[in-house]
């Protein structure tokens, strides 16, 4: 993809064209990212009270029991959006699924052990230890380059 930004005096307001041969998955992404006002903003509640998360902060996002937490260094905060609601949030280069139930940060990840067969281990830096599901194995791999 070729990015060109242009600085015009005369230009009132900023405004995005995108040439493209053919509407492509690429191109609605990007049309979707454009056009969506959903704020970005991740807050979670610890001990009574509501505090707001940075993304980098973030280790992983998961589900349990019927609730959705995060995990930080500060310790773990329940959030009261859905798992997809947050994956729509979160920086897409940043972080990524890797279960139905599970998130995480690739900045955090200590190191990936595919030495499992069929899965892949994740031990993040905060000393915590996750696994790829099935399902979502050749996703980490193309994102490792393998």
């Amino acid at each position: 993809m070729q990015i060109e930004v242009r600085i015009d005096d005369s230009c009132n307001e900023p405004k995005v064209i995108i040439w493209t041969a053919s509407m492509t998955e690429e191109v609605n992404n990007l049309v979707q990212k454009l056009t969506e006002n959903n704020p970005q903003i991740i807050s979670g509640s610890k001990n009574g009270r509501i505090e707001i998360l940075e993304q980098n902060d973030l280790f992983k996002i998961y589900a349990g029991n019927g609730k959705v937490f995060a995990a930080t260094n500060n310790g773990e905060y329940i959030l009261r959006l859905r798992l997809y609601e947050i994956e729509e949030r979160l920086n897409p280069s940043q972080f990524v699924r890797i279960s139905n139930s599970e998130i995480i940060n690739l900045k955090k990840v200590k190191n990936f052990d595919l030495s499992f067969t069929g899965t892949i281990c994740v031990e993040l830096m905060n000393g915590t230890t996750t696994y790829v599901s099935r399902r979502y194995v050749q996703k980490i791999k193309k994102i490792l380059g393998m």
